[in-house]
């Protein structure tokens, strides 16, 4: 009896220690675990989100770069078209300043000259009109009034709008303003290179030359041997 109950405690026992044993050796044989396994997976995949992280940021950097230099270059191109859209405007003001003061420079000069057309019509009528066929007398001193009105009358415009006769009698011939017709032997008073006779005015706008005044230049006469 006392044999039977000893045995019948040491079996459980025994069991109860090969199990343990069974446990350690599948533990010893399996030495990567699940929690290992997954320790050293966690380590080796540690890497791969840094790795993609960073070239996404850059990749994000530059598309926000190149929007922003698109949208530069948008609106440089932009401006650029509007100075173009607004110097070709100034040209076409400017050309068209510059026509309109070609047609209407001189309208001043114009309104003058028709006041003095209108004293020569009034002074023709007046003539025709009030002067016997008999008196030429009467008519010549009309003719002649009128005339000397014209006369002041044209001197009056001549100088308000700078236009100024040229009469260099006893002047230096100058080339730049005198056209020489022919040369006349000097006399008293008269000096050689000068000029001794004016075939036919010239005239000033403003300083600059508009017609060159025909002249006559008297010249040293030569003395026969």
């Amino acid at each position: 009896m006392a044999a039977r109950s000893l045995w019948a405690v040491q079996r459980p026992v025994q069991r109860l220690l090969g199990s343990s044993a069974a446990t350690t050796g599948r533990a010893w044989l399996n030495p990567f675990s699940t929690a290992t396994q997954r320790t050293a997976g966690e380590d080796c995949s540690s890497e791969d989100p840094s790795d993609e992280l960073v070239p996404s940021l850059a990749e994000r950097a530059l598309r926000v770069k190149a929007v922003k230099l698109e949208k530069e270059v948008q609106d440089l191109t932009v401006r650029y078209q509007r100075a173009v859209a607004d110097s070709e405007n100034i040209r076409r003001q400017t050309q068209r300043c510059v026509e309109d003061a070609k047609i209407f420079g001189i309208q001043s000069f114009c309104k003058d000259l028709v006041e003095v057309a209108d004293i020569l019509e009034k002074t023709t009528e007046c003539i025709s009109g009030e002067a016997e066929p008999g008196d030429q007398k009467l008519t010549l001193e009309k003719v002649f009034r009128g005339l000397s009105l014209l006369e002041a009358k044209l001197k009056s415009v001549f100088a308000k709008h700078g236009l100024e006769k040229m009469t260099p009698i006893g002047d230096n011939y100058d080339p730049h303003e005198h056209e020489l017709i022919c040369h006349v032997p000097a006399g008293v008073g008269v000096q050689p290179g000068t000029v001794a006779l004016v075939r036919q005015d010239g005239y000033k706008l403003q300083g600059r030359i508009i017609r060159l005044a025909r002249v006559e230049v008297a010249v040293e006469s030569q003395r026969r041997l």
